[in-house]
């Protein structure tokens, strides 16, 4: 494939004029959440400009477009799931870029899928999951905050999801009958997806490290020895949401899915990975 470094317009205009996509699948995105705060011009030009650009070309391709966004448009301030109709209110310059970038993509595309979910956890990469592992693999005592709601979601469910919406909106063979299905531009639009249930930060790494030692993995800490900790207690950096609970309800109704509790997706992860070791 075409390396694409999405800090740079002109490139990413070339590669995208090279290849032609039918559908272009925007999974990449600046996630550091603390950094964007010193950063907030390199945020806004991979999580905002990027996405607007990727929309300037789908919709002269006619290509479908998916973009990830984030629970971190919202404030956090509500005692309900958020919904795709509530008022956007980002706290720090990361929500502020995801927000700009999928704005620009509902503005500029008119074949767009946005999917906005939280708590994104898988067997590689940088995540919750192998963050909490690593430090229990060091550590016998630590503390998570305790006061933020979300829902644990694996990209495994993104992905999933995806395809099934792509299979949806963007028209395919009907081999039983051997016609072709047109799009389904009324489908297209802004959607929560994540994971059902939701839980807290801290009792979310208590049950990572319950499941992990249940499976024979040997670490220094236990589920009982993860303390809480109060968000504001933590001094300095990004300002987060403390509600970050998205209501899926729209998704599962337009696309008859039904999404799987928060904690099956999270063992299934666990399986998926290599054991951490502490460092020497």
């Amino acid at each position: 494939g075409l390396a694409c470094d999405l800090a740079d317009p002109d490139g990413l205009r070339r590669t995208l004029q090279a290849v032609r996509p039918g559908v272009i699948i925007n999974a990449a995105a600046y996630t550091q959440v603390e950094r964007a705060e010193q950063e907030p011009e390199l945020a806004q030009a991979i999580n905002a400009d990027a996405p607007g650009l990727m929309a300037s070309e789908a919709e002269r391709l006619g290509a479908w477009l998916v973009h990830y966004s984030t629970d971190y448009v919202f404030d956090g301030s509500k005692d309900r799931a958020w919904t795709e109709t509530d008022p956007t209110h980002p706290l720090n310059a990361y929500g502020r870029s995801k927000l700009a970038g999928e704005q620009a993509v509902r503005a500029t595309s008119s074949r767009h899928l946005v999917l906005r979910t939280s708590w994104v956890h898988a067997a590689r990469g940088g995540n919750f999951i192998r963050n909490i592992l690593r430090t229990a693999a060091e550590k016998p005592a630590f503390d998570v905050v305790s006061d933020q709601w979300g829902a644990p979601t694996s990209a495994a469910l993104l992905a999933d999801a995806t395809a099934h919406m792509l299979r949806a909106v963007a028209g395919r063979a009907d081999e039983s009958r051997g016609e072709r299905l047109g799009e389904r531009l009324d489908l297209g639009g802004l959607y929560h997806c994540t994971a059902s249930g939701s839980t807290k930060w801290q009792a979310y790494a208590q049950f990572v490290v319950d499941e992990a030692l249940q499976r024979g993995w040997k670490l220094a800490a236990t589920a009982q020895r993860i303390s809480p900790a109060r968000t504001a207690d933590r001094t300095g950096g990004a300002r987060r949401p403390l509600n970050s609970r998205l209501d899926c309800s729209k998704l599962q109704a337009a696309f008859g899915l039904t999404l799987p509790d928060w904690r099956s997706l999270v063992r299934r992860t666990i399986d998926a990975m290599t054991v951490p070791t502490a460092s020497p």
